[in-house]
């Protein structure tokens, strides 16, 4: 099996800025799927605990002159350390800032540096057994820079056919999302919840109602995000219900079938909110048939394109928490 490619500064610029900090948040260790058209970080898709998230990246978003071949239908997957990764693409740029700029003498023309990336086999120092590694390579005027990776060996086919039927299941939307266009109001008051309880009750409407509960024996706090954009099944508030309160409306809603709620942890639910640092362009929340999961999907589009194409969907699902149902 076989990768490389060349990270465009873009791509550059959305990992080692924006996403790896956001998905190490999520958790250290996680998957790197590639395949003909995307690169794929997966958490916990495999094992079902906790938070699973899943960025997908249109291989036009990072990557220029991308080549992958292997007897899995040209798809490869394997683990790897974000912080790592993080640090190896941060040390690398360092070099790749200094090399990109120009460089002339002797009537030559300006030569510039390429950060490519590709999967390799080395021996390590002491060791008798070639490990594979993904590798960062900057070539500049006078040198050349190269940083090593360590990832787990490859997924087998029976592996790899497995994770795409977890990614498939997964990326089944909820029949109703609603967009919060303000991740900062939810991000302070997730703050302040986390010092109350360890669950919380998230309820979404079809009215584009979300509404978010903690109780305990001494305290509840709610919060509600009224008359947000809805995508999917929708429905108009009936009229009795308008001036009720939230936690009124909502109860009536779920009875009448046009609400779903989950309970779900706390802290996952905090640290999904760290997804902000990706700065994504919006985001929607919806919940899973039967309650399953609450699910979260940030969007990135390309910039400048009026139709706001989508380059970058980062997932979010929070498994239910079965003895509150």
């Amino acid at each position: 099996m076989k990768f490389k490619a060349f990270l465009t500064d873009n791509g550059v610029n959305l990992l080692e800025k924006r996403f790896l900090p956001a998905l190490d948040k999520m958790g250290r260790i996680c998957h790197l799927y590639l395949t003909r058209d995307h690169a794929i970080f997966l958490h916990n898709l495999l094992n079902g605990d906790g938070i699973q998230s899943i960025a997908q990246f249109r291989k036009e978003a990072l990557f220029d002159d991308y080549r992958i071949s292997s007897q899995n239908d040209d798809r490869i997957a394997f683990s790897i350390d974000l912080s790592l990764l993080h640090r190896a693409l941060r040390s690398i740029i360092n070099i790749y800032t200094e090399f990109s700029g120009s460089h002339t003498g002797g009537g030559a023309g300006p030569t510039s540096s390429r950060l490519q990336i590709k999967l390799v086999k080395k021996l390590p120092p002491h060791s008798q057994q070639p490990m594979p590694f993904l590798t960062f390579e900057t070539k500049g005027y006078r040198s050349a820079v190269i940083q090593d990776v360590p990832i787990s060996k490859p997924l087998s086919r029976s592996d790899v056919l497995e994770l795409q039927a977890a990614l498939d299941m997964a990326q089944d939307l909820p029949r109703t999302l609603v967009q919060v266009p303000d991740m900062n109001q939810l991000q302070n008051f997730v703050d302040r919840m986390k010092h109350v309880g360890d669950l919380i009750n998230v309820s979404i409407s079809k009215y584009g109602d979300l509404h978010l509960q903690i109780s305990t024996t001494l305290i509840t706090l709610g919060a509600e995000f009224r008359k947000l954009l809805v995508i999917g099944e929708q429905a108009e508030v009936p009229v009795g219900d308008r001036d009720l309160s939230a936690q009124s409306r909502t109860q009536r809603a779920i009875q009448r079938g046009d609400a779903i709620t989950v309970q779900v942890s706390v802290k996952h639910f905090a640290k999904s909110l760290q997804c902000h640092l990706a700065k994504p362009d919006c985001a929607f929340y919806g919940i899973a048939p039967e309650g399953a999961c609450l699910t979260v999907i940030f969007q990135f589009f390309i910039p400048g394109l009026a139709s706001m194409q989508t380059i970058v969907v980062l997932e979010v699902h929070f498994e239910f928490l079965i003895c509150t149902f």
